[in-house]
């Protein structure tokens, strides 16, 4: 595990700019997987400056690792998300956007075999210990891609758009650690604690981000608030 402790959003946000762009780079086809969320925007932003029209950045595909779909709406809220942040500003191909959804969800691990495997990805920390769509109440250790029911209680759970009940899909932990290179990305004082918990106390289900202590290539990306409660 890579620790980098930036001093604030904006310096984690160019580090982590630079940490995918050089995978991007590459003169063969790269295969990343990104987040939606507030804590990407400040790389969103740098990003868009360098790969929007660029055909320096066409080899590069993007797959969402986990989707919640709305009802009576074409598309889930990642994807729709990534497009508004990124996707639309950058003007990436269609061809380049591989959509994880309910329906398609059972192929992703073997779609992903057969793409090359995913290069890199690039998540964030939820509040309770979640990453991607693996939540304390419902993760097993040995998922691969897997639907979930929401149960209503998740941080992230919109009252009027949500309905309990319903199904989402996430890419489970086996499938998260055969990633090549795995960015986790975190700001704020108010996830120091769980900094911490996942990074340096026990792998636990109950924490479900504290598997990532198990990749062998883990870079995790701080600003100096989140990092405030680490072991030095």
């Amino acid at each position: 595990m890579k620790i980098i402790i930036e001093k604030d959003f904006e310096a984690m946000s160019e580090t982590t700019k630079n940490i995918l762009l050089g995978h991007m780079s590459q003169d063969k086809r790269v295969n990343l997987s990104i987040t939606a969320g507030n804590t990407p925007v400040g790389v969103y932003k740098r990003m868009v400056e360098i790969v929007k029209d660029s055909p320096d950045y066409a080899n590069v595909h993007y797959y969402n690792f986990d989707e919640i779909p709305v009802p009576d709406q074409a598309e889930g809220i990642t994807i729709s998300d990534l497009r508004k942040l990124y996707f639309t500003p950058a003007n990436i191909s269609e061809e380049n956007i591989h959509p994880l959804t309910v329906e398609n969800y059972a192929e992703q691990d073997k779609r992903l075999a057969l793409d090359g495997g995913l290069d890199a990805m690039m998540i964030g920390l939820g509040a309770d210990g979640h990453f991607c769509g693996n939540m304390p109440t419902t993760t097993s250790f040995e998922n691969l891609t897997y639907k979930v029911k929401v149960t209503g209680d998740e941080p992230w759970f919109v009252p009027g758009e949500m309905i309990k009940g319903m199904e989402f899909v996430t890419m489970g932990p086996v499938s998260v650690l055969k990633v090549k290179h795995l960015i986790l990305i975190v700001n704020g004082a108010k996830k120091a604690e769980m900094v911490k918990t996942v990074l340096q106390g026990p792998v636990t289900e109950e924490f479900p981000a504290s598997v990532l202590q198990l990749h062998p290539n883990l870079t995790v990306i701080l600003d100096e608030e989140a990092a405030s409660r680490l072991d030095k």
